[in-house]
């Protein structure tokens, strides 16, 4: 029988001995989703009866299950939503998932290959049905992964509103997306270009700049020798001759004429060359020109010379140009390290380098792709005067590298080959070097002043550089409530990024995803004729008056067929074609394109070339199925086949789950009803709470279109890109690395589940850890140890390097208990190296970290049980805290809880997660646990006072903490009910608004009265006190339950009676007398701040060896204590520079340690 099934609710009025996650959390989860505990309603919002509070989950991508990082950063995201819920906002916390394109295609090409044995390619030789069949495959995968990960979130405790889960290709969102790109389409924002891309060669598909991830390789920089020639007469402004062509060397001796420093060294017969470096050898077979620097000296004598390239065989030009990087020995710059390789001439292959790319077309060379779509060398994308270079077709562009090398090293054409550590650009999925790639994309234009303007506007005045102003290029105005990051340092990487942006690339060569909603048109008409007598020629008009009358008419159409405004077209005049991309806007729109497509994949275009009276039959779209064959059209047009990049659709993420830009449409969709309702009372969110890592992939990309789609429903008058902010704060959470500071990764074998440690240790033990641990540092160490599967015994796993000189567990490691049985690391198994079996099973990683929120919960538990047991009787129903029945301790613990009411709010609004977790630790255990039930354990039963206190007590720290730790609390608080109610005057403790669940009851806020200073400096000085009695009591082994007499001056001993504090010390040191007159027999001496006191009756002897070697290792340590005191003091540094009060702390801490001293000395010298 499973634990769920075995689960009941706890009897009232008892708590199980010990705590057991697994008996509850399954039930307690069951009674949140019961009660609606965490459906938001925004029409409280919109009603002004609760603030607004949002958080959009980063929707964790559908590849696979979620890991520690998900983990920790879905914990923080739900401790700001259950703090802000129970402080009466009403809280929104939207789930989602992302399809997450490359990353869920790839998975699932190597699964279907796996299981099926076949290829996207198969798939794709059936057309439309094959792209579809391969898709439904990738849904499928989906679909399981997406149940998963939402399994595992309602696991860990997550507070979302799970009624509203999103998933970015749902209706909704598409919606969205395909509304956000018509908008931008329409606005000249979007558009389509030939231009050098990022291209991944194993995905085969475009990546955006920020999908680049720079890493350094050991390399080498080749020096090439191009034979220098001069070629006959060539045309005005054409730049290369074609293979083959007769070309006269250049010699020496004519160098030497011409003045080129340093050719009289070489023999004057012979041809004479230039020397270039690069890194890429193979991609000469593109090379377009030879460039050099017009300063370089000698620029001059190779005027109008070229360069013939070898085995290839083209002729191409040296040019002149300021980029290329001159050698340090003719004047370039020494701190440049290419200055060191360099020779100051540059290979310039445009079709290859995005900096080639740039000189070639400032000087309008012609671009040649050597390269098929996986890297592999080819002459059927662009390269045909292939001459004798065919012995690099069809080689990778690793083989072909080799194969230059060797080639011009055979020749003589090698000149050196020197080691060099660069950077170089990988794919942030497949994890290979990207290749520049010459191909037709579409990009976003976000270097436009409504987008990239508007981000640098949107940030916060104080977290700007240099001031509130950007040079954006236009107006800027102050934006005192802008975008604030958390901690303050990621606000410089934002600017940055937008300050340095380029284009953003939009389309991506997959099948999963969301697909352009462009259909291309392109005339198939004779030569000087018009598809219409009536229509504008664009050689009289131009495109542009052309381009305006083709969107008149097809608005017209539009709106005849019930897709008024839905259809939009750029137009162009190439090549005497009219060519012309239709963008629709809507699903409903897209269905004139695909209701009538031709037996080619073409479509029929309907409105291209019918009168206004014949498009009027067209009104019932839905019932016809094919347009009559005997309309020959003149256009045909074919769907763009890419989809959109998965960032495009997540830029969306804060519009499109909340019904943008027709949220009835979504009410109608999902039947959630308060769909309209949810932007205006949600947007903007108030944190994004995110990986430092997508800060450029994903918020730039948010601020940008929220506050481009938002301007005209926020101020119809507003400047294009100024609407509202997505959230108003970002807060970059830390990234989780194992004990060698690496990033957890399941290639590494070095990553934790999170519901392994659910299992082991409970979801509360996982999440306070993390809590614990989140600290503005940002990376995280969590030591990663293997929990045997032979023996459930944690150990330390034995380490070796990997090929990359990362530290891993072995794959195969030894039973500590008997090295005769062997188990499986992670490791092992994702490195393909061993599987498990039986014999050999797999290793569970875990780390002994969460040892410590395991305890803490356990502590909690027993506490819990403890003051439960105390209060069965009733308590005083109203307590004031000045009242007599209260005594020291009593008001010193509810000024530590006031006290740590305003250390966590302070805490939570700072997103000081760590300090969070701190404060309630150490209020539960330390003076709660540690000090106050100890004190009252003696004293409750007959005191409804102490009763009322503890009552309280627990229960404003069971609210404290369950935020972070929601499953336990939950349960403990089910009890509180069943108590005698109290309250304490000051302290407000809302009752639930719900079902009675903790998660639904008020916030705890206490009065400023509640703050007592003097009762806390007095409570300190008692612990104090107890503290120094307790060490004397076991430096000297003193039995615990040995009463012993304190000795004190007249002064303190009024003061204790004065406190009433006898007790405590009678209870907590052991204390059964306390006299003010010396001891009279052997005694062990102390310092209490200025005070010398003893004790006595510790033995009925004390060792006095042994109190001699005590005081000796004292002394020392206090000589030490001293020294460092007074020489920071005496270091002008410190004395002139630290706050006045940190010096101040300094000098009273030498003095009590002087005392100390004095008091040690003195009780040696008496010892003899």
């Amino acid at each position: 029988m499973s634990d769920a099934a075995t689960t009941q609710k706890v009897p009232a009025g008892e708590l199980p001995k010990q705590f057991r996650p697994r008996d509850h959390e399954d039930r307690v989860r069951q009674g949140w989703e019961a009660a609606r505990a965490f459906h938001a309603d925004p029409d409280r919002v919109l009603e002004g009866r609760a603030k607004p509070y949002a958080i959009l989950i980063p929707p964790p991508n559908v590849t696979a299950a979620l890991h520690l990082g998900h983990a920790l950063n879905n914990t923080l995201q739900d401790v700001l939503a259950r703090v802000h819920r129970m402080k009466g906002y009403e809280t929104l916390w939207m789930p989602g998932t992302d399809h997450a394109g490359i990353a869920t295609q790839t998975v699932v090409e190597k699964r279907v290959k796996a299981l099926e044995g076949k290829s996207r390619a198969d798939f794709a030789q059936d057309g439309e049905r094959g792209r579809a069949a391969f898709v439904e495959r990738i849904q499928a995968f989906k679909d399981e992964y997406e149940v998963r990960i939402t399994e595992q979130l309602k696991r860990m405790g997550c507070s979302c509103d799970w009624e509203r889960q999103r998933f970015t290709m749902d209706e909704v969102c598409a919606r969205a997306v395909r509304e956000a790109f018509f908008q931008l389409f329409k606005a000249g924002l979007i558009s389509r270009g030939k231009r050098l891309v990022n291209w991944d060669p194993v995905t085969q598909t475009a990546l955006a700049d920020d999908e680049v991830e720079m890493e350094e390789i050991e390399g080498f920089f080749y020096s090439l020798r191009y034979p220098l020639v001069h070629r006959g007469s060539v045309g005005a402004g054409q730049q290369s001759l074609a293979a083959g062509e007769d070309a006269m060397p250049v010699t020496w001796n004519e160098l030497a004429v011409r003045g080129y420093p340093g050719a009289d060294e070489h023999p004057g017969d012979a041809q004479a060359w230039v020397t270039v470096a690069t890194t890429r050898p193979e991609t000469y077979l593109g090379d377009t020109a030879v460039a050099m620097n017009p300063k370089d000296p000698r620029a001059k004598a190779l005027r109008g010379l070229f360069v013939e390239l070898p085995l290839v065989g083209r002729v191409i030009p040296v040019i002149e140009d300021d980029y290329v990087v001159m050698p340090e020995a003719l004047g370039g710059d020494a701190s440049d390290p290419k200055a060191q390789f360099a020779t100051g001439f540059l290979k310039v292959t445009p079709g290859h380098d995005p900096n080639d790319y740039e000189i070639g077309r400032r000087h309008e060379l012609p671009i040649i792709n050597i390269m098929a779509p996986d890297a592999s060398i080819s002459d059927q994308h662009g390269w045909n005067d292939v001459g004798n270079a065919h012995l690099f077709v069809g080689k990778s562009r690793e083989e072909a590298r080799m194969l230059v090398v060797r080639e011009f090293e055979a020749r003589g054409w090698l000149e050196r080959k020197s080691p060099y550590r660069h950077s170089v650009g990988h794919s942030y999925r497949s994890h290979v070097p990207i290749e520049p790639y010459l191909s037709d994309q579409w990009y976003v234009k976000v270097t436009d002043d409504s987008l990239r303007g508007a981000a640098l506007r949107a940030m916060a005045g104080e977290q700007r550089s240099g001031g509130d102003a950007h040079p954006t290029g236009g107006g800027v105005e102050k934006t005192e409530d802008g975008l604030r990051f958390f901690p303050e340092r990621y606000a410089k990487t934002f600017e940055t990024w937008h300050e340095n942006i380029r284009d953003w690339c939009i389309s991506r060569q997959l099948w999963w995803g969301h697909r352009i909603p462009v259909w291309s048109l392109r005339a198939e008409l004779p030569p000087d004729t018009l598809p219409f007598p009536d229509w504008p020629d664009p050689s009289d008009v131009g495109v542009s008056e052309f381009e305006t009358e083709y969107n008149e008419r097809l608005r017209k159409f539009a709106a005849l067929i019930g897709c008024a405004g839905q259809l939009y077209a750029k137009c162009e005049w190439r090549e005497g074609d009219y060519c012309i991309d239709v963008c629709a806007a809507t699903e409903e729109a897209e269905r004139v394109f695909t209701l009538y497509s031709k037996p080619d994949g073409s479509t029929w275009q309907l409105h291209a070339h019918l009168e206004p009276d014949a498009i009027v039959a067209l009104r019932r779209i839905e019932e016809m199925t094919r347009l009559n064959e005997s309309l020959d059209p003149v256009f045909s047009a074919t769907r763009d086949p890419d989809v959109l990049d998965t960032w495009f659709s997540s830029a969306l993420w804060p519009l499109s789950t909340m019904g943008w830009p027709d949220a009835d449409a979504a009410a109608n969709a999902t039947g959630i009803a308060d769909f309209p309702s949810l932007l205006p009372a949600f947007n903007p969110t108030n944190v994004l709470v995110t990986g430092r890592d997508i800060i450029t992939l994903w918020v730039s990309r948010m601020v940008m279109f929220n506050r481009w789609f938002t301007d005209q429903q926020q101020n119809p008058a507003a400047r294009q890109g100024e609407g509202r902010l997505p959230f108003h704060h970002v807060y970059i959470n830390p990234i989780i690395q194992d004990g060698h500071g690496q990033r957890m990764s399941k290639s590494l074998g070095n990553g934790v589940d999170p519901l392994d440690i659910i299992e082991s240790h409970g979801a509360d033990a996982l999440r306070y850890v993390l809590c614990q641990v989140a600290t503005s540092t940002q990376d995280i160490r969590l030591p990663v140890d293997l929990v045997c599967p032979h023996t459930g015994k944690t150990f330390s796993p034995k380490f070796i390097r990997n090929s990359q000189g990362r530290l891993v567990p072995a794959p195969i490691q030894e039973c500590p208990a008997d090295p005769t049985k062997k188990m499986v690391t992670a490791f092992g198994l994702a490195s393909g190296q061993v599987k498990p079996s039986p014999e050999l099973p797999l290793a569970r990683n875990t780390s002994a970290k969460f040892d410590i929120g395991r305890n803490f919960a356990t502590k909690l538990w027993n506490a819990a049980r403890f003051t439960l047991s105390m209060l069965t009787e009733p308590a005083t129903p109203v307590l004031d805290p000045a009242s007599p029945d209260l005594g020291v301790a009593d008001r010193w613990m509810l000024s530590r809880l006031a006290a740590a009411i305003d250390a966590v709010d302070v805490a939570v609004a700072r997103y000081e997660f760590s300090v969070y977790a701190g404060q309630v630790y150490d209020l539960l255990w330390r003076d709660f646990c540690d000090w106050y039930l100890e004190i009252v354990k003696p004293t409750a039963a007959h005191n409804p006072a102490q009763r009322a206190v503890l009552r309280v007590a627990l229960d404003a720290m069971l609210r404290l903490l369950h935020p972070i730790m929601p499953f336990v609390t939950e349960v403990i608080y089910e009890h509180i009910g069943t108590l005698p109610t109290a309250s304490v005057q000051g302290l407000s403790l809302d009752a639930p608004d719900r079902a009675g669940l903790l998660c639904r009851a008020g916030w705890p806020r206490a009065e400023a009265s509640l703050r007592d200073q003097a009762i806390e400096s007095t409570f300190a000085r008692m612990q104090e006190l107890i503290t120094a009695i307790r060490e004397v009591r076991a430096q000297h082994q003193v039995h615990p339950r040995r009463p012993i007499t304190l000795h004190v001056s007249i002064e303190l001993h009024a003061e204790l009676r004065a406190l009433g504090v006898m007790e405590m010390l009678r209870t907590l040191a052991g204390v059964e007398r306390i006299e003010t007159v010396p001891p009279a027999g052997q005694a062990a001496e102390f310092t209490f701040g200025p005070q010398r006191l003893a004790v006595s009756n510790l033995a009925d002897a004390i060792d006095a060896e042994a109190e001699k070697s005590r005081l000796e290792k004292l002394i020392a340590d206090l000589n030490k204590s001293v020294a460092a005191l007074s020489g920071r003091l005496a270091n002008p540094g410190y004395a002139q520079r630290a706050p006045a009060h940190l010096v101040q702390e300094t000098r009273d801490e030498l003095e009590r340690k002087k005392a100390e001293l004095a008091v040690a000395i003195e009780a040696m010298e008496k010892q003899g």
